[in-house]
């Protein structure tokens, strides 16, 4: 399985990998860093500008990503400059982004009395991230699409790479003010699209404008399913803040076990690169068996590394959050089942949900993804222990995703197949956990 995969990884994946790994390594010495500088309170605050940034930035901005290499790909195979696509691309971003900073102003205050205790500097803070990653989205759909993954993996291990320089600067200074660690977040994606500009710049070119519908032709329902995706996997930290926030360690401390058994969805990012086309590939040709076959294998993988971190977690769980994140010891070993559990359920859902994309069946995705959602807010109104509620929405929220992917899947593929419309050879690699 792992040969076959290989085989399919486009050429430069292994940059792209590498990027990829220290941007997560980034996170946890982020979060390390900040959570052995920072006061409960501050630490709180932090996790929660964390959990929004990555919420809103990877759900809104990274679907414009995957549109632009796609069209970006298309135009390249027929000899046309990329200028026109990305020029519409950071329109369609800085109209997004200028929704969210209006939202976000109109409820400043709001925003910083029941998120981060009353401090508004954290909420320019907020902006000003959503800003970077609407930049570096952008961008990147520039060079994914041209193929460029070492400039592509590139731009991830600068930012990477400056988040650890600037929060370990930011350590040893003494820092206890959670204002400049959320500073990093903003900082680190701007200087690593300035340091990898040029073969986006090269690239460029003129020419006619790219019609909008090209663009925004399948925006909706990736936006949708990604913005989704990323609220049930980052949603919990902030719902924690919003239910008890009379509880400083809290939200941190969830924050920091979940960064714990979100490890396998690192690993599991490595091969999201090339399950998709390997999978398109077989629906294209109506190779029924090989995608079965396909999906089933990569089930298992996924199905091994989330068993695998479940064991580490629920045993050493504990534990490691208070040596690596000096994290209050307010989550046990049953916690951490229940987390890593969820983990697991997410897991499926994201390699199910690649074989319905390869399906071109985008509104099942949707679907699936606002069923666990709905899922997800009803269980955390039911009346019970804050922290168990958050953890069994994660939990239920997920399994009912993975296990509508399952039946609209299972319901498709009972259909005789037809070859599906192919997908671009420029796949975006993407960490889906929202921890980057």
């Amino acid at each position: 399985m792992i040969q076959r995969l290989l085989r399919l990884i486009p050429p430069g994946t292994i940059a792209v990998g590498a990027g990829l790994g220290l941007l997560g390594l980034a996170s946890y010495v982020h979060l390390a860093v900040a959570g052995h500088s920072l006061t409960g309170a501050d630490y709180n605050s932090l996790s929660v500008l964390w959990s929004i940034v990555f919420t809103l930035g990877i759900g809104v901005f990274m679907p414009i990503e995957q549109e632009v290499a796609r069209v970006v790909a298309a135009r390249h195979s027929q000899g046309l400059p990329s200028g026109p696509v990305l020029a519409r691309g950071v329109t369609v971003a800085a109209a997004m982004l200028a929704v969210l900073v209006l939202a976000i102003t109109a409820g400043r205050h709001l925003i910083a009395d029941k998120l981060f205790h009353g401090d508004a500097t954290m909420v320019t803070v907020l902006v000003g991230a959503l800003a970077a990653m609407a930049v570096a989205y952008a961008t990147r759909g520039v060079l994914s699409g041209l193929q460029l993954f070492p400039w592509y993996g590139t731009q991830l291990g600068i930012d990477g790479g400056l988040r650890i320089v600037m929060v370990a600067l930011l350590g040893l200074a003494g820092v206890t003010s959670p204002v400049w660690y959320g500073v990093v977040l903003v900082a680190a994606p701007l200087v690593s699209v300035l340091l990898t500009l040029p073969p986006v710049l090269r690239a460029m070119g003129g020419g006619a404008p790219v019609a909008w519908a090209a663009l925004l032709r399948g925006l909706g329902l990736l936006t949708a399913s990604s913005l989704l995706s990323q609220v049930v996997v980052n949603v919990g930290v902030i719902n924690l803040q919003l239910l008890a926030p009379s509880d400083t360690a809290a939200a941190g401390a969830l924050l920091s076990a979940l960064v714990l058994v979100r490890i396998p969805l690192f690993v599991f990012g490595s091969m999201q690169a090339s399950l998709l086309p390997g999978l398109a590939t077989t629906a294209t040709t109506g190779d029924q068996a090989g995608f079965h076959s396909l999906l089933r294998r990569a089930l298992g993988i996924v199905t091994a590394l989330g068993l695998t971190g479940a064991v580490g977690a629920v045993l050493l769980g504990p534990w490691l959050v208070g040596v690596l994140f000096d994290a209050p010891g307010v989550l046990g070993h049953g916690d951490f089942a229940w987390l890593a559990a969820a983990t697991l359920a997410y897991l499926w859902a994201m390699v199910l949900g690649q074989a319905l994309l390869a399906l071109d069946r985008h509104r099942a995705q949707a679907l699936a993804w606002t069923v666990g959602v709905a899922a997800l807010i009803i269980v955390t109104l039911l009346p019970a222990p804050v922290i168990l509620r958050v953890e069994l929405a994660y939990t239920i929220g997920s399994v009912i995703v993975a296990a509508t992917m399952a039946v609209l899947l299972r319901g498709g593929l009972r259909r005789p197949t037809t070859p599906t419309r192919p997908l671009t050879d420029a796949v975006t690699p993407a960490v889906s956990g929202g921890i980057r």
